[in-house]
């Protein structure tokens, strides 16, 4: 996570919501955000108006939801410098009520003169996947970090994994037809590379998560499998596992045929790792 007093050095400076919860808690961001509206800040307008995740939710949308399921308290909307490449529109927010302002995190966004738009932490870049993408990832680093009172059902549910897309189907879909629970750590990240060997910055999104499966095959595979799926802009889900591949390309029912010794060998150390 990033904090505000780390954003301004760096810059220079479980389902469905209720109607009622959207109207309160968009009407205190649009509260917060009318003294730039009244000295005609385009720019925060255009954020909260025309920016989209990937499914076409929109960065308030996503907040009203994530509160519902993580610690997560809205606090407002704000601009930030401008530089050479933009100008900064910046979403605040808190952990708890009590916190205090220096306790804050942010999530921001860059708009270039001509008009686009990024977000620039890649911390907040699960929100490009949606707002259960968003919530995983913090919830995720709530258990991560010992925080007290840790929604760890919304961590758990296979719907909330519906996101990630295969050749098969949605991926939670597919879980419970495996009758596969998830267990920990789950990880839903986003990272600007792929390796060190990379020159140039890309946008990967990582998905990772332990499950066992009651179904009939190896152990190995279905007790604490792992399932690695990532993805890049504008591409599909890949998976990067061994089991996702099977998810990826077979139906639940028959992930499994008979053992085979140079499966396990080759599957053994990513399990290993993945459990450490």
């Amino acid at each position: 996570m990033i904090d505000r007093r780390v954003l301004w050095f760096g810059l220079g400076l479980g389902g469905c919501v209720g109607f009622t919860l959207w109207l309160v808690l968009t009407a205190g961001l649009a509260a917060k955000g009318d003294g730039a509206r009244a000295d005609d800040n385009s720019q925060l307008d255009k954020v909260r108006s025309t920016w989209r995740a990937q499914d076409g939710e929109t960065a308030e949308e996503i907040f009203a939801k994530v509160s519902t399921v993580a610690h997560f308290v809205p606090r407002g909307w704000e601009v930030g410098r401008k530089t050479d490449t933009g100008e900064f529109v910046i979403f605040s927010w808190a952990k708890h009520r009590s916190d205090k302002k220096k306790d804050e995190y942010t999530v921001t966004w860059e708009v270039a003169p001509d008009g686009t738009m990024r977000l620039v932490a890649p911390h907040a870049k699960p929100m490009e996947l949606g707002w259960q993408a968003f919530a995983l990832s913090l919830v995720a680093d709530e258990v991560a970090n010992n925080e007290r009172g840790v929604n760890r059902r919304f961590l758990h549910d296979p719907a909330n994994f519906n996101f990630v897309t295969t050749a098969q189907g949605k991926l939670g879909d597919l879980l419970r037809r495996g009758h596969c629970r998830i267990g920990e750590p789950v990880g839903v990240d986003y990272s600007p590379k792929v390796d060190e060997q990379q020159t140039t910055e890309g946008d990967l999104w990582h998905v990772e998560l332990s499950v066992d499966c009651n179904i009939p095959g190896p152990s190995y595979f279905a007790r604490d499998g792992v399932i690695i799926f990532e993805k890049r802009e504008g591409q599909d889900w890949e998976p990067q596992s061994f089991f996702a591949r099977l998810i990826d390309t077979s139906a639940p029912g028959s992930w499994f045929g008979p053992a085979d010794p140079k499966d396990q060998e080759a599957f053994e150390p990513a399990r290993k790792t993945f459990a450490k």
